[in-house]
């Protein structure tokens, strides 16, 4: 009765077993059997309802290549045949997913064996009791389609975690792409009726069953760096386990920022990090915090003091906590990532942290993204950043890096740089006399991220000028790697208004250089993988050479930008040889997805400090 199963009232042989204190059951809250317990139901739109076995109907289906709607453990998932080019590409053009990877299930790790690299370590974590999607090397193709990952190396890949997985995996035996039950940006379907209505243009057939969703819960994922896990997306598997923290800290809602969206809560001794939420465009985002917040207060009887968010004035999550009624804290983006990392360890004191990402609200004026903080739980002052760049359209950089790298060639090169024949300029040459004068305007986006630089050295290598997805152009210059010890000049760069408050940087890196090489290498016609393994290994070098003329003895590494297992590996090197103690993320994510904790601490901990 305490449980999702209290709608199945108990036959006489599980009545009798759970009111028996000698027998196993007498303990199990959930007790049910094939008679009085959840079942299955098999439905196709404008069909009769079938007889017989609603797996076997399913396994039918996508044997014959059609797309099944499955109501899984948190919500519902979109199922094909990931041997199917065909059937694939019919489930991108449905759902609106034009290229970014979709996850596969295998039916065994001999079976994935079979197409990826698994080590002993990610063979653990595939096979733990958290299951989570896990990033793989490819090692053979035709085991999936090429449409599944569309130009990558890796697959994003998973076992069977509940039993009916285990029971559709068993009789089909080979995998199938598993992705989200919704349109892209939008949150999973949950129930029958909502599912067929909202995912009848996708699927053409459904399998549901009758335990109703509490709390719903998208599969969580993951990649093995540096010989440890790495979440980079915190749900089934992870969330709602607590972060222990060493002091007692008042209760405090966090509410995240607007991209991969999670809410945190710090309380007493502990931040609980809710599941991934997604991004708060869409008005189902937005009721499905709304309800994650009023679902984990209940559960947890939490009663906030406060409620904390980022300082970017147009963040929904921002509007949200100004109509909460609560005292509002803001919190800087950059520093929240920064305690983000102290509360996954529970470090006190002063760190360095590298924050690197695409974008957060600088407090200047200008768009943040390449920081060096000198971070603690309740403050920080930003020591050093990346030499800023114009950026020509703003946040449109972010989905074509070609505009980025106009930015930095413009920077290195100044108007000389339509003279280059490399694609990005050739792709803006039409704007020319437009981005002209935005490059010179004194109004123009200004940028200090290191994310953006990524995506503009992928457009001049040619890897990507327009980006279906985040961080499209950089999944594809880290894939394309080769490991190197060689590095591109750069330069640091001392200013004169250091001590001018907590946001003007004492120190800058000038990347010009490195460009200005790049564009070199790329004119001799050097491999574009050498490129990138030396454009990775520089951004190491940056990290180590900032860290030791800021000579704060702990650097931790947080920020989308390490996601990057070539360049968070590379870093860490660098930095240990120097005798630097490195803290990283493991179980929250570097993105912005561990927003939320590092909010939270914040908030709490400023609050703490003004009570004693």
């Amino acid at each position: 009765p305490r449980t999702a199963m209290k709608g199945f009232t108990l036959c006489a042989r599980c009545a009798q077993e759970y009111h028996d204190p000698g027998d196993r059951r007498f303990h199990a809250q959930p007790v049910a059997c094939p008679a009085c317990g959840p079942a299955l139901a098999f439905a196709e739109p404008g069909a009769p309802h079938p007889d017989g076995d609603p797996l076997a109907a399913a396994v039918a289906a996508l044997r014959a290549g059609r797309v099944v709607a499955l109501k899984g453990l948190g919500g519902y998932q979109l199922l094909v045949d990931a041997r199917s080019g065909a059937a694939v590409a019919r489930l991108r053009a449905r759902k609106g997913r034009e290229e970014k990877p979709f996850a596969v299930m295998f039916p065994d790790l001999d079976v994935l064996r079979s197409a990826a690299r698994v080590s002993e370590a990610e063979a653990g974590w595939l096979t733990s009791a958290a299951a989570p999607i896990l990033l793989l090397e490819m090692v053979a193709r035709g085991v999936v389609a090429d449409q599944v990952a569309p130009g990558l190396r890796t697959v994003g890949a998973m076992l069977p975690y509940s039993p009916i997985h285990h029971l559709l995996m068993a009789r089909l035996g080979f995998p199938i792409v598993c992705t989200s039950g919704n349109f892209s940006e939008e949150p999973m379907a949950l129930e029958s009726a909502e599912a067929e209505a909202r995912l009848g243009p996708i699927a053409d057939t459904f399998v549901h069953h009758d335990r109703p969703i509490v709390r719903p819960v998208d599969d969580s994922v993951a990649r093995g760096v540096d010989g440890r896990l790495l979440v980079i997306r915190r749900a089934r598997g992870f969330a709602p386990l607590p972060l222990p923290i060493g002091a007692s800290l008042p209760t405090v809602r966090a509410l995240g920022g607007h991209l991969k969206n999670t809410v945190a809560w710090a309380s007493g001794q502990q931040i609980v990090l809710s599941q991934h939420i997604g991004d708060l465009d869409h008005p189902l985002s937005l009721e499905a915090q709304a309800r994650t917040v009023a679902d984990y207060e209940r559960l947890y009887g939490f009663r906030p003091v406060a409620v904390a968010c980022d300082l970017h004035p147009d963040y929904a999550s921002t509007r949200i906590a100004e109509s909460s009624g609560l005292p509002v804290i803001r919190v800087q983006h950059h520093h929240a990532h920064a305690a983000a990392l102290l509360a996954e360890h529970d470090a006190d004191g002063e760190i360095l942290a590298v924050t690197w990402d695409g974008t957060g609200f600088g407090p200047d004026g200008t768009v943040w993204g390449g920081e060096f903080l000198r971070a603690t739980r309740t403050g920080y002052r930003r020591v050093a950043r990346l030499l800023p760049f114009t950026l020509p359209g703003g946040e449109a950089a972010a989905r074509q890096p070609w505009r980025s790298a106009v930015g930095v060639l413009y920077a290195v090169k100044g108007l000389d740089l339509w003279k280059l024949s490399i694609s990005p300029v050739q792709r803006a040459a039409q704007w020319a006399d437009v981005l002209n004068t935005v490059l010179q305007a004194s109004t123009a986006v200004r940028t200090s991220s290191v994310g953006r630089l990524v995506g503009a050295v992928s457009a001049i290598l040619g890897f990507r000028q327009e980006s279906t997805y985040e961080a499209h152009a950089a999944i594809l210059l880290e894939q394309a790697v080769a490991p190197s010890a060689d590095a591109y000049p750069f330069a640091l760069l001392e200013r004169a208004d250091e001590g001018a408050g907590p946001d003007a940087p004492g120190l800058e890196i000038d990347w010009r250089p490195t460009v200005a090489a790049v564009v070199d290498e790329v004119g001799r016609g050097t491999a574009p993988s050498l490129v990138a393994g030396r454009f990775h290994r520089t951004l190491a070098r940056m990290v180590a050479a900032v860290a030791e003329w800021a000579e704060v003895p702990r650097v931790g590494l947080t920020g989308g930008c390490f996601q990057n297992a070539v360049l968070t590996q590379s870093a860490t090197e660098e930095l240990r040889r120097r005798a630097f103690d490195v803290l990283k993320h493991s179980q929250v994510p570097p993105n912005d997805g561990g927003l939320s904790a590092g909010q939270a601490l914040v908030a709490a901990s400023r609050l703490l400090e003004e009570r004693t």
